[in-house]
C-alpha cells in the first residue's frame, strides 16, 4: 500500500489535468469545424474505450499525458509529421475540408491555445470554490518573527538574532512568511537587504543565501515559517502553573524544533506523564521551562498541558466575487513564480535539481491527500496552472511550439516546409525526453539523500 497509495493519488491528480486539458482542445476544434478522430487519455496502444459519434474516446498504454488526434493527422503527436511517401517539400495535394490544416490559422490558434486555456481556468475554479469554503485569512498583528538561527548560516553571519521581527525584506515592506521563504528560495549565492525590529529599534541587515545541494534553492538558516503561537491556557492547567502564556511563540520542544501544531501534541502524547522541555518566544526573547502533562480519561488524548493553539491565519467564507477575485490573484502570483524560477535558473539562483518529476508529484499527492480534500484540491490547481505555462513554452512538440510555428507561418505568409515541420518537431521531442529523465533523477536523487 505505501508504493499504490502515491501512484492512486497522483493519477487521479493528472488524469484530472489531462482529461480538462484535451477537452479544451476537443471542444475548440468541433467549435471550428474540425472531425476529431480519437480522445485520448494516455499515448501508445489502446487499452479500452468507446465511441461516439465520430470520434473513438480511449484509454492507452502509457499513461503519461493524452492527445487529440484531429482529421488529416499523420501521427497521434501531431498535425506535422509527414508520411514516408511524401516529398520532402510537397504539400498535401487536397486536404480535407474538416482537418485542422485546412482551416485558417486563426482558428488553428484557438484550438491550440484551448488546452493550456482550459487548465488556467480549471486552476481559477479550483481555488476560488475552495476559498468560497475556506479562505485563509492572515491577521493583521502577523510579521514574519525568526525563532531560531542555525549556526555557521547565512542567517548567522548577518547578524540575525531569534526574536528578530522581519519588517521588510527586498523593498516589500511587512511581508509574510511566504514572500520571505520564496526570496530565500530563489536568491541562492545572491545578497538580499532588508529590515528587522529587534527591542523596539529597526536594525537593516543582508543576507546571501546559501545554495542547499539537495533542494537546488536557496537556504538562509533561519525558522519560524509557521509561527505556532499559543491562544490561550486553560486556569490551573500544567501550562499555566509552568508560566506559558497566550501569545508565546513555540520554537522547540524536547531539543526538536517545532514546525506545526503536531509537533508539540505528538510530545505529550509520548512523554507517559514524565516532563517535557520547551523553548518559546515572548517578547522578543527566549524562554525556557518544563511543563508535566497531566494525565486524562480520554485515550485519545492520554495526557494534556492545557493549552490552546492560535495560528497566524483564521479561515473565513468568501461570497462568489471576493472569492474569485482572490483566486486570480493566487494564481497570477502563481504564474509569476514560475517564470522567477525559469529566471532563477538561467541566472543561476536556483539550480535545476530544484524541479521536481512525476516521482516527486506522485509523493506530494499522497502528502496533500493525507492533509484532506482542501490540501488535495489546492495542490490540483496549483500544478494545473503550471501544465498550463509549460505547455505554452515555445517547445516543439508543445502547444507552445506548434503556436509558434503558426505565428511564423503568419509572419512569413506561407506554409513551412513539411520537412522542416518534422526535424522540429523530432529535436523538439528528444528535448523533452532530456528533460523527463532528468526531473526522474532529480526525484530518484532527493529519495536516496534522504534516505
Amino acid at each position: 500500500m505505501g508504493f499504490l497509495q502515491p501512484v492512486f493519488w497522483v493519477v487521479i491528480l493528472l488524469g484530472v489535468m489531462i482529461i480538462i486539458h484535451e477537452l479544451g482542445h476537443f471542444w475548440a476544434a468541433l467549435a471550428v469545424g474540425v472531425k476529431v478522430d480519437t480522445f485520448s487519455i494516455g499515448f501508445g496502444p489502446r487499452l479500452f474505450g468507446f465511441r461516439r459519434g465520430e470520434t473513438d474516446f480511449r484509454v492507452s498504454a502509457v499513461p503519461f499525458g493524452g492527445y487529440v488526434k484531429m482529421a488529416g493527422d499523420q501521427s497521434e503527436y501531431g498535425t506535422y509529421v509527414r508520411t514516408s511517401d511524401q516529398a520532402e517539400d510537397e504539400q498535401p495535394a487536397e486536404l480535407d475540408p474538416r482537418s485542422l490544416q485546412a482551416k485558417p490559422r486563426w482558428q488553428r490558434a484557438i484550438v491550440i491555445v484551448a488546452g493550456p486555456l482550459m487548465n488556467v481556468i480549471l486552476a481559477i475554479a479550483i481555488v476560488a470554490g475552495l476559498y468560497m469554503y475556506a479562505y485563509p485569512k492572515e491577521l493583521d498583528s502577523t510579521n514574519p518573527v525568526i525563532t531560531s538561527i542555525a549556526p555557521g548560516s547565512p542567517a548567522a553571519a548577518a547578524g540575525l538574532k531569534a526574536g528578530d521581527r522581519i519588517v521588510e525584506l527586498d523593498k516589500k515592506k511587512n511581508p509574510n512568511w511566504d514572500f520571505v521563504m520564496m526570496q530565500e528560495a530563489l536568491n541562492a549565492n545572491h545578497p538580499i537587504s532588508g529590515v528587522v525590529e529587534r527591542q523596539g529599534q529597526r536594525v537593516p541587515f543582508t543576507v546571501t543565501p546559501r545554495m542547499d545541494p539537495k533542494a537546488g534553492i536557496g537556504s538562509v538558516g533561519w525558522g519560524g515559517e509557521q509561527n505556532i503561537q499559543i491562544g490561550q491556557v486553560s486556569h490551573g492547567s500544567p501550562a499555566a502553573q509552568a508560566g506559558l502564556k497566550p501569545g508565546d511563540l513555540f520554537v522547540s520542544v524536547n531539543g526538536k524544533a517545532v514546525v506545526s501544531p503536531v509537533t508539540v501534541q505528538q510530545a505529550v502524547f509520548h512523554s507517559h506523564g514524565k516532563p517535557v522541555d520547551f523553548q518559546v518566544m515572548r517578547d522578543g526573547h527566549i524562554v525556557s521551562m518544563t511543563v508535566t502533562p497531566r494525565a486524562t480519561s480520554n485515550s485519545s488524548k492520554p495526557f494534556l498541558i492545557g493549552i490552546g493553539f492560535q495560528m497566524p491565519v483564521q479561515f473565513v467564507k468568501l461570497g462568489f466575487g471576493p472569492a474569485l477575485a482572490q483566486s486570480l490573484r493566487f494564481n497570477r502570483e502563481n504564474a509569476l513564480m514560475v517564470f522567477q524560477v525559469l529566471e532563477g535558473i538561467i541566472e543561476r539562483r536556483v539550480s535545476p535539481r530544484s524541479l521536481s518529476g512525476p516521482i516527486g508529484i506522485a509523493q506530494m499527492s499522497s502528502e496533500a491527500a493525507q492533509a484532506g480534500a482542501w490540501n488535495y484540491l489546492f495542490l490540483m490547481a496549483f500544478l494545473s496552472l503550471q501544465l498550463a505555462i509549460f505547455n505554452l513554452l515555445p517547445i516543439p512538440i508543445l502547444d507552445g511550439g506548434t503556436l509558434l510555428m503558426l505565428i511564423i507561418e503568419m509572419l512569413l505568409q506561407r506554409e513551412v516546409s513539411l520537412h522542416v515541420k518534422e526535424t522540429i518537431f523530432k529535436v523538439g521531442f528528444v528535448f523533452l525526453m532530456m528533460v523527463v529523465v532528468f526531473v526522474i533523477y532529480n526525484d530518484i536523487s532527493r529519495i536516496l539523500t534522504q534516505s
